[in-house]
């Protein structure tokens, strides 16, 4: 049985299409919750999950699907590594440990992973560059041990000889290699999963989420919106709006002129390339995270990247995911050449992704072209408007939260309905979603009793029990819906009855894991198409 919040029932938790017609219907006929959400994203979800976790009536509107514009292949959470010596920054460092930590230990367990990264050392590492490496290295150890992280999830760093960091990256081709540098993050490998996640769990504390609602403005008190499946527009009205959009958010509300930062990946294979389970990145005397780094996915695939880059302008949003250019593709290939090898020059790239997010506009000049890119000009990760987060109350008093690339979503959720009790007057105590664990959540030592699937277990943790009961009353439902591929009937079924997912492409490209094909997922269309035709008209019970 799912461990709810608050003492609620499961079954509070789940959304679907015939509880979001009956929520958005109360809103149009003039509910008016305490904080309207504009946005389905990660951090739109967790901004709604902790203004319903202090007790505020919530709503939250999507344009599309739930996480319609998240990531599907993840690089490491942040990890506590300071930058310098400054008080501000220790104090930055110390919450990003804590927050991972929070996501380890307390409100996700299940949905995140602890993953090796080793930092070759080789001839053209200087002995000093090194003992900087190690020194970086220890003080985001130290803050590990100051967040309460143990040990046992992930241990400390280490210096290793060339015969282990090779065994570890048996693709690793650099010349004169005399060690590594041994350091475990965690991994978030689905923000998809997390999104979901949140989205039910606010909806378990009374939260309505209602996605195919488009705002099309924003306002003090609500916001104008069109139901994209009624083809009706609503005016919405709330206490306060929160705008979650991201790069978007310009577009819905008067606010300062913003830079939107791209960071391009390729995925190969990990296996072609001889890293499958060990990450590999480029060592750099500065810490300034413009190196190459190769992130093993699930699904034996391997993350590649270098940075983000800051184009001229806004992207223009598309229905299509943003995918790199030839000229990036070709230098992140490059790259990843200068540390695995021909065969990374030469292999073919299995996805890619474009991870973009949006700071203030800065003023001044941009940094020059960062090795290995095709000649990109590169925005420095250490730089603070990329990294964190930003929240703006526009004159019209709608609250804006921006994202940085490495910044924990919850902490800028946090402080987006901090800023709304604040300024809109609202009753509520502090935040305390640290506290509060997702739906599927519990202790590693629980995850491990449960009579399920590995598979499943990683991606449902404790409703996986649930999901694998629906097969005993109908055993087609435990048959995979097409051969290539581990998911089953029912989680389809389930991704509709509780997930919130309304069509196959819901299911396909966000509620499976990552790294469908498109054969394979041309092959399963069909299939999932009359699957959840089906449970939307409550053929299964």
């Amino acid at each position: 049985m799912t461990e709810s919040p608050s003492g609620t029932s499961p079954r509070t938790t789940s959304l679907h299409a015939a509880r979001r017609d009956a929520e958005l219907a109360e809103l149009a006929a003039g509910a008016r919750p305490d904080v309207l959400v504009v946005g389905g994203g990660v951090t739109g979800t967790a901004a709604a999950l902790d203004a319903a976790r202090r007790g505020l009536s919530v709503a939250l509107v999507e344009a599309g699907d739930l996480a319609n514009h998240c990531p599907r292949w993840s690089d490491f959470l942040p990890d506590g590594r300071p930058r310098d010596g400054r008080p501000a920054e220790l104090a930055r460092a110390r919450r990003d440990a804590v927050e991972r930590e929070v996501l380890l230990r307390t409100t996700a367990p299940h949905l995140v992973r602890t993953v090796p990264l080793l930092v070759p050392l080789h001839n053209g590492v200087p002995r000093g560059a090194e003992l900087g490496l190690l020194a970086r290295s220890n003080s985001a150890n130290a803050m590990r041990v100051a967040a309460g992280t143990p040990a046992t999830t992930l241990p400390a760093p280490r210096r290793v000889p060339a015969a282990e960091a090779r065994a570890l990256a048996p693709g690793l081709s650099v010349p004169g290699l005399r060690g590594g540098l041994l350091e475990f993050g965690g991994q978030l490998p689905d923000e998809a999963r997390l999104t979901v996640a949140l989205a039910r769990t606010a909806a378990g504390l009374g939260a309505r989420v209602l996605t195919r609602v488009r705002a099309t403005r924003l306002h003090r008190d609500g916001a104008d919106v069109v139901d994209r499946l009624g083809d009706s527009e609503i005016r919405l009205k709330a206490r306060a709006v929160i705008n979650a959009t991201g790069p978007r958010s310009a577009e819905l509300v008067d606010r300062p002129p913003l830079s939107v930062f791209r960071t391009p990946g390729v995925v190969l294979d990990a296996a072609a390339v001889g890293l499958t389970a060990t990450g590999l990145t480029a060592p750099t005397a500065d810490d300034s995270g413009q190196a190459v780094r190769c992130v093993p996915q699930p699904g034996n695939r391997l993350l590649v990247t270098a940075g983000s880059v800051e184009p001229d302008g806004t992207p223009p949003e598309t229905a299509e995911r943003p995918k790199p250019s030839d000229s990036e593709a070709s230098g992140l290939l490059a790259a990843a050449a200068e540390l695995l090898g021909p065969a990374a020059r030469a292999a073919a790239p299995l996805d890619s992704q474009v991870v973009s997010h949006a700071a203030p506009r800065r003023t001044g000049g941009r940094l020059g072209a960062s090795r290995g890119t095709g000649g990109a000009t590169l925005e420095a990760l250490s730089d603070s408007r990329n990294r964190e987060h930003h929240v703006h109350t526009s004159p019209a008093g709608v609250i804006s939260v921006l994202r940085g690339a490495l910044a924990p979503y919850r902490t800028a959720a946090v402080e987006a309905v901090d800023r709304a009790v604040r300024d809109c007057g609202l009753r509520a105590g502090n935040s305390r979603t640290a506290k509060t664990p997702l739906v599927g959540a519990a202790d590693r030592g629980k995850l491990a009793e449960l009579g399920a699937e590995r598979r499943l277990i990683d991606r449902y943790g404790t409703e996986a029990e649930r999901v694998s009961a629906m097969t005993e009353l109908d055993p087609a439902l435990g048959e995979s819906v097409v051969p290539e591929l581990s998911t089953s009937a029912a989680e389809v079924v389930w991704a509709v009855r509780h997930e919130g997912a309304m069509n196959a492409a819901d299911v396909l490209d966000r509620r499976m894991p990552p790294g469908l094909s498109s054969e394979v997922r041309a092959r399963a269309l069909s299939r999932v198409a009359d699957l959840v035709t089906r449970a939307l008209r409550g053929v299964y019970h």
